[in-house]
C-alpha cells in the first residue's frame, strides 16, 4: 500500500476555490464514508480548515486516483481543481503531515489551533471506521512530534494565531482600538480568541450572536475578558451589526450573511461612520462587493497573509529548530515502518525452522521412545537452541537489511531461504512425547530455559 496526501491550502488556492472545497464538522463524517468507498482506498482522513482541505489515505497501487474523488464530491471541474492541487506520497506524505501538525505550514507559524484540528479530523475518522493500524499509528506519530516541536522550541512562546493578527489588522484601519464596538458572528473558538485580543486592546463593548442560541449564552458566560458579551438573538443580526465598529464574522453559513445592500444600509443608518469586517470564515461570511463601499473594510482569511508574514520573521530561527526535529521524527517513523517489513519474512523464517525440528524429532520418536521425561525434557532444550542460534544471523540480517530499506538485500535474504513461497501458516508436525505430569513439566521447563540437565 502507499500513503497518499493531496489538498490544497492557503498558500496553493486562493479563498475563492478553498470556499468550494469546505467541509463543515457535520457534513465531514459523510464526506469520509464517501472517500473510503473509493476503490483501493483501505484507510482515510479528511482535513478542513480555513486554511486547508487535505485527504489523507493508504490507497493500493491500483486504486483510483483521489483528484476523482474531489471533483466529484465537491462538483468542480479537473481545469478548476488541478492548478492549486499538491499530492505528497509515503515519506513526503509523512512530512507534511508532521509539518501541518506541527504548526509549520500555517498561516501564522506556531498557531497553536492546527494541532487541535488535526486531532479532530482523526476522531472523526476514526469513529467511522476509517482509521486503522495504518493510520492510526502514523497519526500517534505526528501528535507526538507536535508535542516535540511545542516542548522543545519556543516557537509557540507568543500568542500569535489568526485572531491576534487580525487585532493587528484592526490597529491599522482604526488607530487605537478604545472606545471600539465589537460584534461576534459566530460563537466559535476563533471568534472569542480574537474579541479577547480585542478587549485586551481596550475595545468598550462586545456582542455575540449565534443561530443556536445556548452556544452564544455559553461563550458570553465563560468568556473571561474584562468585558462580558451581550447576547444578540440571530434574528436581529442585521439590526446589531448597525452599532457595531468590528464585527468578526465565522459561521458555517454556506452563502454570505452580509451583502452589498447589508452595508449600504448600513453606511446610511451609521451617518457613513466607518465599519471593519474580519471574515475568518470558510465559506466567506462577508460578500466580496462589501468592501467597494466607501467606509466599508472587509478583511478575509487570505488578507490576514501579509500581516502573518512580519510574525514568521520573528520565528524564523525557531522555526528552522522545528524543521530540524520535524525531520527526526520523519526518519524514526520510516526506521519502523521498514523494520516493520521484514516482521513476515522473519515470521516465516521461525516457523520453517520449527517444522524441520519437528519432524526430525518426528523421524527419530523409535529411537527417542525409550527417555526419560526428563532425557526427553533435555532433548527439547537442545534442539530448540540449536534452531535459535542458527536462526539468529539471519534474522538480524533481515531486522538491518529492513532498517537500513535496502530492499535488494531483503529480496536475497528472502529467496535464499525460500521465504516468499513459504505458506502463512506451515503444517508443523507434532511429535508424541511421554504423557506424564512429569514429562509435562519438563518440558514446560526446557521451554523455559529453567532445567537442569541431569547426567
Amino acid at each position: 500500500m502507499s500513503l497518499v496526501l493531496l489538498g490544497v491550502n492557503h498558500k496553493t488556492a486562493p479563498i475563492e476555490v478553498r470556499e468550494r472545497l469546505a467541509i463543515s464538522q457535520c457534513a465531514l463524517p459523510d464526506a469520509v464514508r464517501a472517500l473510503l468507498s473509493v476503490p483501493g482506498v483501505q484507510e482515510a482522513m479528511l482535513l478542513s480548515t480555513c486554511n486547508r482541505v487535505e485527504v489523507l489515505a493508504w490507497v493500493e497501487p491500483a486504486s483510483t486516483p483521489i483528484e476523482r474523488f474531489l471533483e466529484d464530491h465537491f462538483q468542480l471541474s479537473s481545469a478548476m481543481l488541478a492548478p492549486h492541487l499538491y499530492c505528497h506520497r509515503d515519506r513526503d506524505a509523512v512530512r507534511h503531515l508532521f509539518r501541518v501538525a506541527s504548526s509549520l505550514d500555517s498561516m501564522v507559524v506556531g498557531e497553536p489551533q492546527i494541532l487541535g484540528q488535526v486531532k479532530d479530523a482523526y476522531t472523526a475518522a476514526r469513529k467511522i471506521g476509517a482509521v486503522d493500524s495504518q493510520l492510526e499509528r502514523l497519526l500517534q506519530c505526528a501528535f507526538a512530534t507536535a508535542k516535540r516541536v511545542r516542548s522543545e522550541t519556543q516557537i509557540g512562546s507568543t500568542t500569535v494565531s489568526i485572531a491576534s493578527v487580525a487585532v493587528d489588522l484592526a490597529h491599522k484601519i482604526f488607530g487605537t482600538l478604545e472606545g471600539k464596538k465589537v460584534f461576534l458572528v459566530g460563537a466559535g473558538k476563533m471568534s472569542e480568541l480574537t474579541a479577547r485580543h480585542l478587549a485586551q486592546q481596550g475595545a468598550s463593548a462586545i456582542m455575540v450572536t449565534n443561530r443556536t442560541q445556548e452556544r452564544a449564552e455559553r461563550l458570553a458566560e465563560n468568556f473571561c475578558g474584562a468585558i462580558t458579551p451581550s447576547v444578540i438573538p440571530y434574528e436581529q443580526l442585521h439590526e446589531a451589526a448597525v452599532q457595531a465598529d468590528i464585527i468578526i464574522s465565522s459561521t458555517g453559513a454556506p452563502h454570505p450573511i452580509f451583502r452589498k445592500e447589508h452595508g449600504q444600509l448600513f453606511l446610511q443608518r451609521r451617518k457613513n461612520k466607518p465599519m471593519f469586517f474580519i471574515d475568518i470564515a470558510v465559506p466567506r461570511d462577508v460578500a466580496p462587493e462589501m468592501n467597494r463601499l466607501d467606509g466599508i473594510f472587509v478583511y478575509d482569511i487570505d488578507d490576514l497573509q501579509s500581516v502573518a508574514a512580519s510574525h514568521l520573521a520573528e520565528r524564523s530561527s525557531e522555526a528552522e529548530a522545528a524543521e530540524a526535529l520535524v525531520a527526526d521524527e520523519v526518519d524514526r517513523y520510516q526506521r519502523k515502518l521498514q523494520s516493520m517489513s521484514a516482521a513476515p519474512a522473519i515470521v516465516a523464517l521461525q516457523r520453517q525452522a520449527e517444522s524441520l525440528r519437528q519432524a526430525e524429532l518426528s523421524r527419530l520418536h523409535a529411537r527417542l521412545q525409550s527417555l526419560t521425561p526428563e532425557q526427553y525434557a533435555s532433548v527439547e532444550a537442545l534442539t530448540r537452541g540449536l534452531v535459535n542460534k542458527f536462526l539468529h544471523p539471519p534474522m538480524q540480517a533481515l531486522k538491518d537489511a529492513a532498517g537500513n530499506a535496502d530492499s535488494s538485500k531483503l529480496e536475497l535474504l528472502r529467496d535464499v531461504y525460500d521465504l516468499s513461497s513459504t505458506p502463512a501458516h506451515d503444517a508443523v508436525v507434532e511429535m508424541p512425547v511421554p504423557k506424564s505430569p512429569a514429562a509435562e513439566e519438563a518440558v514446560t521447563a526446557a521451554n523455559t530455559g529453567r532445567l537442569e540437565h541431569k547426567g
